[in-house]
């Protein structure tokens, strides 16, 4: 009696130590597979139809036709798309709150809020360029982020920028905090002491943002470029100049971080944009954003743009007064001038082969939705020309590279991590299907089934 005791004891014993653990074990062994989608992986080549993903912890295990489903959680998805999901390289996240910009509203939780947004729209992973502040580093919050610990998008941070003294950007809007070098041997200084909080990017504004401001001293980008490069970072920069795009060509630019709009770019800037590697952010949204609220454009009634708004943004760039103020302003045909160059320029460097990449410039102002523009931007580069396969691998593949993420993100293929969105329609029909978002998978998980 005494022994069938013993043996009962151990048994509950051992179950309770197996119970106990199972949820690690579960956690670490889960696997689900995606049957019967549509796959767009990112390369730029055809759909294929009918096929299975597997996705094993954080990662896709299999893509094929018919795999096994033995002791797999099954989601069946007839009908449905799946891509990578979308990565911005250009964004800015915290400062804005409502209708303003502010420092005052960079905290943890606009931050997570915000993250959580781009999510929604299938925006997994993003770079704010220049804007962020310590908080962001002092409390860990950047590298949690990255590491997949925080809810939303994985936050990619340039630190702090480089402007102008007495320029751009103007230090209102969050932007006090962007470092103005006066010299050469400062700006060197500052980069050395940005390069400690491990970033991998710094951001300047090298153009006046418009007249009667002075513009970045060519010495002291030169001196930006070279340091970023000493300390194994990639430099930005904010342009609008054909002029200005040269010389920071000659200087080593890594990313040019808006559209060339002022002019169409020569054979001879293309193909040093293309044979020094850069990548081309066009921001087209941005300058679309910049003049189209003097009309009506055509998302203002649709529920998914509405979604992404900041509370009171809709009846901010809805009011006449914000819609006269736009209208009636003398720059406003430069602005349309602007846009309709900016779309010339990024096919033209696209066909010659320079890797264009997604970026928004989103959260820098209410007009500027997170999440939303996103997929806008998706729409303004095919109407730029490019086909829609074309314009997702710009927004996943080419997105990655940019952001140096490219051997675990930006495509569905066997070993990358389980980041994508499953779609009702396929985008490679009508780029604006990337909005029909069923669910999204971050890390294997599913996190958001779209913006509610």
């Amino acid at each position: 009696m005494k022994t069938n005791y013993l043996y009962i004891h151990l048994a509950c014993a051992i179950l309770l130590a197996a119970c106990q653990g199972a949820p690690h074990a579960s956690q670490a062994d889960r696997a689900m597979l995606l049957q019967d989608v549509t796959l767009i992986d990112g390369h730029g080549q055809a759909p294929r139809e009918h096929m299975d993903i597997l996705m094993q912890g954080d990662s896709i295990a299999q893509i094929g036709q018919h795999l096994d489903t033995l002791g797999v959680t099954v989601m069946r998805l007839t009908g449905k798309t799946v891509m990578p999901a979308l990565i911005s390289a250009h964004v800015h996240v915290g400062t804005l709150k409502g209708t303003e910009n502010s420092g005052d509203f960079y905290t943890r939780d606009n931050i997570v809020r915000q993250l959580q947004r781009y999510q929604d729209y299938g925006v997994l992973q993003v770079l704010v360029m220049g804007t962020d502040r310590p908080l962001l580093f002092e409390t860990g919050l950047a590298d949690s982020s990255l590491k997949g610990l925080v809810p939303g998008a994985r936050l990619h941070s340039a630190g702090y920028g480089f402007g102008a003294a007495g320029g751009a950007p103007p230090a209102a809007y969050g932007m006090d905090l962007v470092q103005r070098p006066a010299t050469p041997e400062e700006a060197a200084r500052q980069v050395g002491d940005l390069a400690k909080l491990h970033v991998r990017n710094i951001k300047m504004w090298v153009d006046n943002m418009g007249p009667g401001k002075p513009k970045m001293d060519p010495g002291v980008y030169h001196a930006l470029i070279g340091a970023a490069h000493q300390n194994n970072m990639k430099a930005a920069a904010h342009l609008f100049y054909i002029a200005d795009a040269r010389q920071l060509v000659k200087d080593g630019i890594d990313i040019i971080a808006h559209s060339i709009r002022d002019q169409v770019a020569d054979d001879t800037l293309v193909a040093a944009i293309r044979d020094k590697g850069i990548v081309y952010i066009p921001t087209l949204a941005l300058d679309k954003f910049a003049y189209a609220y003097g009309d009506t454009p055509p998302w203002l009634d649709n529920p998914y743009f509405r979604k992404s708004l900041e509370a009171g943004a809709f009846e901010l760039i809805t009011s006449q007064t914000y819609r006269d103020g736009i209208r009636n302003n003398t720059n406003y045909p430069d602005k349309v001038r602007a846009f309709e160059t900016a779309l010339k320029n990024v096919y033209i460097l696209h066909k010659a082969g320079v890797l264009v990449a997604l970026g928004t410039d989103s959260g820098a102002s209410p007009a500027r939705a997170q999440g939303f523009s996103e997929h806008m931007e998706l729409i303004l580069l095919v109407e730029a020309g490019f086909t829609p396969l074309e314009a997702i691998t710009a927004g996943t593949k080419n997105a990655a590279k940019a952001l140096r993420v490219d051997d675990a993100y930006g495509t569905l293929e066997t070993g990358k991590k389980a980041d994508l969105l499953v779609l009702n329609e396929n985008p490679a029909q009508n780029i604006a299907g990337t909005q029909s978002i069923f669910r999204v998978f971050k890390a294997g998980q599913e996190v958001s089934q779209g913006p509610q």
